[in-house]
């Protein structure tokens, strides 16, 4: 008894749902470039001294725009998330009222600029760890967005050696000032030797005329008797 296997082949999207996948993705693409996003800078930590103030940066921005849109503050402490400030801003260019929930701590951003930075006075070892600055825009069906900022607490700032720096940095500003130096004398050897060239040049034509003169060739300056005539 011969037993035959049938296979089935997988179902095949046709052109039309290929291009609503399409115009779907396209449409995603288009709702996450509108989305809020919150930034706090190019460079997301900062090593400060013991006792000094600092700023924790954060901004927003959407290209939907605002509404109601809510931030705040968060410090992660050893897992446990302690919040900071927080508040509700109506619109854009609307200076927010603040809720303060920590000592020593000011809102300086003023919603200028769609800034919701704060200030941090007379830091101490235990305000150093994660800060999350965090917004819901209504606007995004409240869509949670963050952004996490490092601050690091030492005793003192470190001295960066730049030694090695300096040394890479005279390395190749030498070889660079060689280089140059190098084109430049190349150039005046080849003006020189073009020059030698020419005034060899012009020693030729000049014997090649004194040549001819005393053969007495056409063109010299001998003078030339007439042809006697028959008689």
């Amino acid at each position: 008894m011969e037993v035959r296997w049938i296979g089935v082949e997988p179902l095949r999207l046709g052109p039309p749902y290929t291009a609503v996948g399409l115009i779907f993705s396209l449409l995603l693409g288009v709702w996450s470039a509108q989305a809020l996003e919150m930034i706090v800078g190019k460079i997301p930590f900062l090593e400060a001294v013991n006792g000094s103030t600092v700023m924790l940066p954060c901004t927003y921005a959407s290209c939907i725009g605002i509404e109601n849109l809510y931030f705040n503050w968060q410090f992660n402490d050893n897992g446990t998330m302690h919040k900071v400030c927080d508040s509700v801003i109506t619109a854009e260019g609307v200076v927010p009222d603040v809720n303060i929930y920590r000592d020593r701590v000011e809102f300086v951003g003023k919603n200028i600029k769609n800034n919701v930075s704060i200030l941090l006075w007379n830091i101490t070892f235990e305000d150093g760890g994660l800060y999350t600055c965090f917004g819901r825009n209504p606007k995004e069906k409240y869509k949670n967005h963050s952004a996490i900022f490092n601050l690091i607490v030492v005793d003192e700032l470190r001295v960066v050696d730049n030694t090695l720096t300096i040394m890479i940095a005279s390395a190749v500003g030498g070889a660079i000032a060689a280089m140059m130096g190098f084109m430049l004398l190349k150039n005046f050897t080849i003006f020189v030797l073009a020059k030698l060239e020419e005034k060899n040049k012009e020693c030729l034509v000049s014997s090649s005329g004194i040549d001819n003169t005393e053969n007495g060739l056409s063109g010299s300056k001998a003078d030339s008797k007439p042809t006697p005539k028959k008689k």
